[in-house]
């Protein structure tokens, strides 16, 4: 586990989950949620590739925030966003939670100016199945990695305290 410090506080400690390319992955997406519920996971990030719509009843867990972009290789994205409720985006996105400034994408083409412009605290993408984890300036950048596994042989996502940011890799 990792530790950077942060002086942003609130009320209530929050647990964000960042998990991308889930590509149907029922099995490996089942044990993801099992380890939110007992981590009491506050919110969800998917950054893109769920694949397809009946996927939504694993991702949407009552009490616990969804928030998804879409990827590549979510083509039903009428569908998509029926079952998820209106909660994917085109991305990139921007949106602020709990006071951070977070920019989403799935490809990172947008990565290197989201970074330098130092205007988010977090930037969260996916698209290259591989984990990158760094600090630039005051910008946390994270890939979780490919939450089913199918590319590099592991299936892993991000559990992030954003207050604190610490922050653990979870493999499944």
């Amino acid at each position: 586990m990792s530790t950077e410090s942060n002086k942003k506080t609130s009320k209530h400690s929050q647990l964000w989950m960042i998990i991308s390319d889930s590509h149907d992955n029922i099995p490996k997406i089942r044990k993801f949620i099992e380890v939110a519920k007992q981590r009491e996971i506050t919110h969800v990030f998917h950054l893109g590739d769920i694949v397809s719509p009946f996927m939504a009843p694993y991702f949407l867990l009552e009490g616990v925030k969804f928030i998804g972009i879409f990827g590549n290789n979510d083509g039903e994205k009428l569908f998509l966003m029926q079952k998820f409720q209106n909660k994917l985006h085109n991305q990139p996105y921007e949106m602020e939670e709990s006071g951070f400034r977070i920019f989403l994408m799935h490809e990172p083409y947008a990565l290197i100016p989201a970074i330098k412009s130092q205007l988010y605290d977090f930037v969260f993408y996916g698209h290259t199945h591989q984990i990158d984890i760094r600090k630039e300036g005051r910008t946390l950048v994270i890939n979780p990695g490919e939450s089913c596994g199918y590319l590099t042989g592991k299936a892993t996502a991000v559990i992030l305290n954003p207050e604190t940011r610490e922050y653990e890799i979870i493999e499944i």
